[in-house]
């Protein structure tokens, strides 16, 4: 059986359509199939993903500093691209409802209207050093729910839809991996097709759909047992998105700036508001955001620092 692994897929361009004999890509080996792209408003909105906030490593200041940095700039909104805490996934419930205390009190700071995206750091009890049990009421995914609202959703704004996802799927083992489950697949579908033909559509997700970052870094020593990078079944949605006009997919989860280009769909990984988790750069990316600008039917994102200085630097 001819099989493909996330690395060379990525590698692939748009002219290189050798995925012979592999049903599961045949889609995406397709060329595209989008209609005429209709007229919008121009706007710009900031894009915030791993704030990673805590009350450890002046965190709670350095998201302080981007907040107030992100009003000052000529935006409509803002877009949270998850893992707004650090951490709920293997804490106590007393830390986690700190953490998110801390979280709503700092972001008053921002004053933007603001649109969440999970994160798997945004999930409670998952891991078993947690002391949690699945019949908790904020049990996983439901402490995100009951305090920063819906798992997936969209939205209209001055004639684009944008589209905010759910790409954390918890595991039977209590972990986490990649994952764009049935039911969001079949609601995105459904959402998209409802849509005016042509309409721009601008997507967010914590896990990327699309990245190169497995290349930027050796091979770990032991292989994970789920694939948490990047979502499993990505290819999936990008064959739905070969017949929409989606302009730009915005992501986090990786904390460097990337930028990869399939089907023309700019798949952009926004950094990091806590750098490398409040100890300095990532990979050479300080502490920053996105700051997007939509018009005539595309994108142009730049990266904003904001002078955070890490009491415990430990750049990569």
């Amino acid at each position: 059986m001819f099989r493909v692994n996330r690395r060379n897929f990525i590698s692939l361009t748009a002219g290189g359509l050798a995925l012979v004999g592999s049903e599961s890509y045949k889609a995406l080996a397709m060329a595209p199939d989008r209609p005429p792209m209709l007229e919008h408003q121009p706007f710009s909105f900031v894009f915030l993903t791993d704030l990673h906030i805590q009350p450890e490593l002046k965190a709670d200041m350095g998201c302080h500093m981007a907040f107030v940095k992100a009003r000052n700039i000529s935006a409509d909104f803002a877009i949270f691209g998850g893992d707004h805490v650090f951490d709920a996934l293997g804490v106590h419930q007393n830390r986690a409802t700190a953490l998110m205390d801390i979280y709503k009190r700092t972001a008053e700071d921002l004053t933007l209207p603001a649109y969440h995206t999970i994160g798997n750091h945004d999930c409670f009890g998952v891991y078993t050093k947690s002391g949690a049990q699945p019949t908790d009421p904020l049990y996983g995914k439901k402490y995100f729910e009951d305090n920063l609202g819906r798992l997936y959703y969209s939205f209209n704004h001055k004639g684009v839809h944008i589209v905010v996802l759910d790409s954390i799927g918890i595991t039977d083992d209590r972990a986490y991996e990649g994952r764009i489950d049935a039911a969001q697949l079949s609601w995105l579908a459904q959402d998209l097709a409802a849509l005016p033909k042509g309409m721009p559509i601008i997507v967010s997700t914590h896990i990327p759909l699309v990245t190169a970052f497995e290349d930027y870094e050796a091979p770990p020593a032991h292989q994970s047992k789920h694939h948490a990078l990047s979502v499993i079944n990505a290819y999936e949605v990008l064959a739905l998105f070969d017949h929409y006009n989606v302009i730009g997919v915005f992501q986090g989860h990786t904390h460097v700036v990337e930028r990869v280009d399939w089907h023309g769909v700019p798949y952009i990984t926004g950094g990091a508001v806590s750098g490398n988790w409040w100890h300095g750069s990532r990979y050479g990316t300080a502490e920053g955001f996105l700051v997007v600008d939509v018009a005539d039917g595309a994108i142009k994102s730049r990266y904003e620092t904001f002078g955070f200085h890490s009491v415990d630097p430990k750049n990569t």
